[in-house]
């Protein structure tokens, strides 16, 4: 008999210093899940992690690589951000259709927190990062689209992780 979870897709958003990475790592290990981070395979790539076409491109390769990994049985943790509605809806609406359930961690952390962290991360120059700047993450502020209660209860509820 199968004792294998079934697979999910789950979807880390946040504003850089929120904690992706961090919970990505601890679930892929606790499932045990696939991580897909753009960050990680640009910096390990030697692509500036600011090329956004370079970005996109990979996010999509991503995207299809998710889709074969699902049809398998496997689950798949991206931390792609989802900063906005519209991508989040549509990584929900094609994974249900595949037949998989949908998590959505949106790790919400105060304005003064991310600072803190990301002054930190910068100090630390760690591989696959890159320097936010108190002025850059204000401009993310501003084009981030955080999940309202109706949004989260469109996800299936974490399971499979202590």
């Amino acid at each position: 008999m199968d004792t294998s979870p079934e697979p999910r897709l789950i979807l880390l958003c946040g504003l850089p210093g929120s904690g992706k990475t961090t919970l990505a790592k601890r679930l892929a290990e606790e499932i045990p899940a696939v991580r897909l981070c753009p960050d990680e395979w640009l910096a390990a790539l030697g692509v500036d992690l600011f090329d956004e076409p370079a970005r996109d491109r990979l996010e999509r390769r991503f995207w299809h690589h998710t889709q074969d990994l699902l049809r398998l049985g496997q689950t798949v943790i991206l931390e792609f951000g989802f900063w906005g509605r519209a991508e989040r809806d549509e990584k929900r609406v094609a994974a249900r259709a595949l037949g998989v359930p949908v998590e959505l961690h949106y790790l919400a952390v105060p304005m003064d927190e991310l600072h803190r962290r990301l002054e930190a991360r910068n100090r630390k120059e760690a591989p696959g990062t890159v320097p936010i700047s108190h002025e850059l993450l204000e401009k993310y502020v501003n084009v981030f689209q955080a999940p309202d209660a109706d949004e989260l209860r469109l996800f299936d509820a974490p399971t499979g992780a202590k």
